[in-house]
């Protein structure tokens, strides 16, 4: 049993507060997950040369200013930092795979959470009312964010392990539910030169969607070849740049409910988690139907 929730944000004056909006919806689902949360947020894009590369540390006194200055010596460009505790946002035009690479030279501890032009991610283990607090959920701006409360039922307790995972660039997923065939299909993928962090069957699903799209499929394609591929019981939110995107299962056994208002889009797994939105009651409120995807842009 997990928690998931999503805001999609239609008014300016709604990204401006989205964290504070976010992080009720985060707090009502606490209670459905508390080995772990995360949170991915979407803001307008920065310069179209550069990436933001969000990094996690397991020691909350990492120096960061050093790890900043070091990648600018080695890449010859500027890099940006903007860090919290043991989560770091950089901003650089240098590649993120030479990025990469050099940071896993550098330190191996470090975690890359996200890539994109618009995505920020932090996760970390804990309850998610004291993830939030660390990271400053309330005051996060933005177009759209996904988040996640985590009770592990298949893989260890580890940041790593924890929603939201990534693919790609600016593409994320958040999963409640089991799948039943992650191993197949992970080796299967693997094949393909695909690579994986975890055993966590999220990052499965997350990787099989990101593979499909890398080879030309839309996301609307990609994820009704998975709902052929994929085995079990889910309700996958998944966020781009530009978009909010659910599907479940053909059981829909795992909750979901979703309000669209004039002002902003909102899932999550129960509706107490929406009841707190402004003006929910002239919202159309709705359970998601078994194997129909919804997206909503933004």
């Amino acid at each position: 049993m997990c928690g998931i929730v999503g805001l999609l944000a239609r008014k300016e004056d709604l990204r401006e507060r989205l964290g504070e909006w976010v992080l009720p919806m985060l707090a009502c689902m606490a209670d459905r997950g508390t080995d772990s949360a995360g949170l991915a947020v979407f803001s307008d894009g920065i310069d179209a040369q550069a990436r933001r590369i969000s990094l996690y540390s397991p020691d909350r006194k990492y120096d960061w200013e050093a790890l900043a200055k070091a990648l600018r010596e080695a890449v010859r460009t500027d890099v940006a930092l903007r860090a919290v505790e043991n989560h770091a946002a950089l901003v650089t035009a240098a590649a993120p795979a030479a990025v990469a690479e050099w940071l896993e030279k550098r330190d191996p501890s470090l975690r890359v959470l996200s890539v994109g032009r618009s995505i920020e991610v932090y996760k970390d283990v804990g309850h998610p009312n004291e993830t939030a607090s660390r990271y400053g959920f309330a005051r996060l701006k933005g177009t759209h964010a996904v988040a996640h409360t985590r009770m592990a039922t298949e893989s260890a307790v580890t940041p790593a392990h924890s929603h939201p995972y990534t693919a790609g660039e600016d593409f994320c997923l958040i999963h409640n539910g089991s799948l039943s065939n992650p191993h197949s299909l992970r080796r299967k993928l693997q094949k393909r030169g695909v690579r994986f962090e975890t055993d966590n069957d999220t990052e499965t699903a997350c990787r099989f969607l990101e593979w499909r799209m890398r080879e030309g499929a839309t996301l609307e394609a990609a994820l009704q070849e998975g709902l052929r591929m994929l085995d079990g019981f889910y309700t996958l939110l998944m966020a781009t740049r530009d978009r909010l995107v659910l599907v479940r299962d053909a059981f829909a056994c795992k909750p979901a409910v979703v309000a669209e208002h004039p002002a902003y889009v909102a899932v999550a797994s129960e509706y107490r988690s929406l009841a707190h939105l402004p003006d929910v009651k002239s919202a159309k409120v709705f359970e998601p139907q078994p194997e129909e995807i919804y997206a909503w842009r933004v």
